[in-house]
């Protein structure tokens, strides 16, 4: 038995058994030591591009594998400073942060403009640096849900940055702002050479009915596709915990958007890599890696929980995980583990894409 398996326990037979995915494996762009040269080679990206792509893949344990595993810490700003770093203060320090992107073995380390840019010449040289260039905040009473620019697209450059990473609330109403103010922001860092990674989230309180379909596969799927269309390079999506969004919102008389019921029948099942898969296929097929987010952390059950969102994506022709809270809201040494669990899934040959 694989640590892996022996991590999943009684869930082992049902995410690595699964065989039958309604999108078929063939019709996928798989990660792997050669996907630049296979994928982003023939696209319109410049040469600084393809070179960055490649340091990040080159990166970390994951070296040469065409999987990512990168370190995000903007719960400072996204969460509050303090509700995101009492339980582990070490991580007010901006060191702290890329230390254990460092020693965690990741292949990038994602944070704001003030933590990277106060540590840029210790590290930009020797672990990827990727911006967060815009974020909500927490201080206008009452709070809001808005994603704010932050910084400029030069200061990324300036401090050596390999990559630049957004936030785009789909379904809000501010959706439309941020979505022209992402789509030139990445234009310009592929300009400078950088790659680009979007975060696709929902934002809507109507989302949230007898069920949150803000995790549902169809509108995360559309999200996706929408961040692919803004030339996003890797996608970040939450792990898609139901289905039929689109089929809920249109009840009572409503009307929302436009959906084919195959989406439900011949495009996904309930299993959670079916789920997952539907949002790999709205990233070009996998053109755009698909990244998924490891969540907040939750305690005791973090390491089991982390390896089972890594399991789906890797065996639904994701490229990695993102993964934060469940690292640096406990003992350095910790959070380095559940890194090292996350990685070793993406090692991990017996662990197929179904």
């Amino acid at each position: 038995m694989s640590k892996t398996a022996e991590i999943l326990g009684a869930k082992a037979e049902f995410l690595l058994g699964f065989n039958n995915p309604k999108i078929k494996k063939e019709l996928l762009h798989i990660p792997g030591p050669d996907f630049v040269d296979r994928i982003f080679a023939p696209s319109d990206r410049n040469n600084r591009v393809l070179g960055n792509l490649q340091r990040m893949f080159d990166a970390g344990r994951l070296a040469g594998t065409g999987f990512l595993s990168i370190l995000p810490v903007d719960q400072g700003i996204e969460h509050s400073g303090g509700a995101s770093f009492a339980p582990n203060p070490i991580y007010f320090d901006p060191e702290s942060i890329v230390q254990l992107a460092v020693e965690g073995g990741c292949n990038a380390v994602a944070s704001t403009y003030g933590v990277l840019g106060m540590m840029a010449r210790k590290y930009a040289h020797k672990i990827p640096f990727m911006v967060k260039i815009n974020h909500n905040e927490l201080l206008t009473f009452p709070n809001k849900g808005d994603q704010i620019m932050y910084g400029t697209i030069k200061q990324c450059a300036d401090m050596g940055c390999a990559a630049v990473g957004a936030t785009i609330y789909f379904g809000s109403a501010e959706s439309g702002r941020q979505i022209v103010e992402v789509s030139k922001a990445f234009a310009v860092a592929h300009e400078f050479g950088m790659a680009t990674v979007l975060w696709c989230y929902l934002r809507n309180s109507a989302f949230k009915k007898e069920q949150d379909y803000h995790v549902a596969a169809d509108l995360t799927g559309q999200a996706n596709h929408l961040g692919v269309t803004i030339q996003a390079d890797i996608i970040k999506q939450k792990l898609p915990e139901t289905n039929g969004g689109y089929q809920a919102l249109n009840m009572g008389g409503s009307s929302y958007g436009k959906f084919d019921k195959r989406i439900y029948t011949d495009l996904a099942s309930d299993h959670p890599i079916d789920l997952t898969r539907y949002q790999v296929a709205n990233c070009y097929m996998g053109r755009a890696g698909l990244i998924n987010s490891g969540g907040e952390s939750k305690g005791a059950g973090d390491l089991e929980a982390a390896v089972i969102t890594a399991v789906v994506n890797k065996r639904a022709g994701g490229m990695g995980l993102i993964s934060g809270r469940k690292a640096f809201q406990r003992p350095m040494k910790d959070g380095v583990a559940i890194l090292n669990a996350i990685q070793d899934v993406y090692l991990d040959t017996s662990v197929t894409v179904a």
